[in-house]
């Protein structure tokens, strides 16, 4: 199983002085938590794509470049590339240069989207939302496969023998989809025979089965079950303690709640966030032992492949963060990979 870090890029307020980060900082700390997870050994670094206020990165390619410049082995990849809104012949083209950079290391994993305003700024109508995927992606599908592409949709001007270049340096190009639990999404993925990843804010792990379910049956259905992979992402912060970890409470709240009246966004008490954080909850806070016994739990309920901690979310100061990712890196992660390999063996 890949064990690796994610980051949404949020930008929210200092709890202290009450101003917010700006997004060059926030763009310099994603690109030092990839390096430190480089250098520690984890397995992969994803970044997430946005395009509000309250979000630093828009484009996750160029910042991926950035860090593949400065990284020798881990993977990269976005979460997610929000292909309704975005020319896929423009993914493919940024992925690969990104692919190039470094050396083979980069996926690309695309998705739909939560937030209205993009579809605003790029022309698009939300209600097509997930036509315009389902288009989108069988013509990113047809560019990594080919060199000169001929192709005609219903959202995109027609290709007529098209030269798609630079190509990439994996053949093909790594794309996986981001699925927020809709049983559409995750069958249509299984049909492609595409690798899923999982967000898991919420609920229990029996929930998700039901879509991992649906996701391996069609992928059975279609002839390629070889081809199926499961990642799952989750909020992350691995404490000295059970105690000290559970302190980041005050972020939690600061990064969910609703920044304006009736905006996006919901109240965590301290209760919920408490209960949350049990063994059975959705939010991976707690001790190194706590997140063991809970990423392996997620593991026999699932079957996953590739297990994201988001680490930074809702203001915590850098140097919890990188306290974090350590634990991650050098006592949860052998941890894991040690029973995940007597597991299978």
């Amino acid at each position: 199983m890949e064990l690796g870090i994610l980051s949404l890029s949020d930008i929210q307020r200092n709890l202290e002085t009450g101003e917010p980060v700006l997004a060059g900082v926030r763009i310099d700390q994603a690109i030092a938590y990839a390096t430190l997870a480089d250098r520690l050994g984890l397995d992969v670094f994803a970044l997430g794509e946005h395009h509000t206020p309250e979000y630093a990165v828009s484009s996750p390619a160029v910042v991926l470049a950035a860090i593949a410049t400065r990284t020798s082995r881990i993977r990269l990849t976005s979460a997610v590339t929000v292909l309704p809104i975005l020319d896929p012949v423009r993914v493919y083209q940024d992925f690969a240069t990104v692919d190039l950079v470094s050396h083979g290391r980069v996926d690309i994993t695309v998705g739909r989207s939560a937030f209205p305003e993009p579809f605003a700024i790029f022309g698009e109508r939300i209600e097509d939302y997930d036509a315009l995927f389902e288009e989108k992606l069988d013509l990113l599908l047809q560019l990594r496969e080919r060199d000169v592409v001929t192709w005609t949709g219903r959202f995109r001007p027609p290709l007529r023998d098209a030269p798609i270049i630079p190509r990439s340096f994996q053949n093909p190009l790594p794309v996986w989809v981001g699925v927020g639990g809709s049983p559409e999404s995750a069958e249509r993925a299984g049909r492609l025979g595409l690798p899923v990843t999982l967000g898991y804010i919420g609920g229990s792990l029996g929930h998700l089965r039901r879509t991992v379910d649906i996701y391996r049956a069609a992928g059975e259905r279609a002839g390629h079950p070889e081809k199926l992979r499961v990642g799952l992402s989750t909020h992350f912060y691995a404490g000295a303690s059970s105690g000290s970890a559970r302190e980041v409470y005050p972020y939690y709240h600061e990064y969910l709640r609703p920044k304006t009246p009736g905006g996006r966004g919901w109240i965590v008490t301290e209760d919920q966030f408490a209960v949350g954080t049990q063994r059975q909850g959705a939010i991976m806070v707690g001790s190194s032992y706590e997140l063991i016994e809970k990423i392996l739990d997620a593991y026999q309920a699932l079957g996953i492949d590739r297990f994201f901690g988001q680490v930074d979310w809702g203001g915590i100061p850098e140097g919890l963060v990188a306290a974090s990712i350590e634990r991650f890196a050098n006592e949860i992660a052998p941890a894991v990979r040690s029973m995940v390999g007597s597991l299978e063996g």
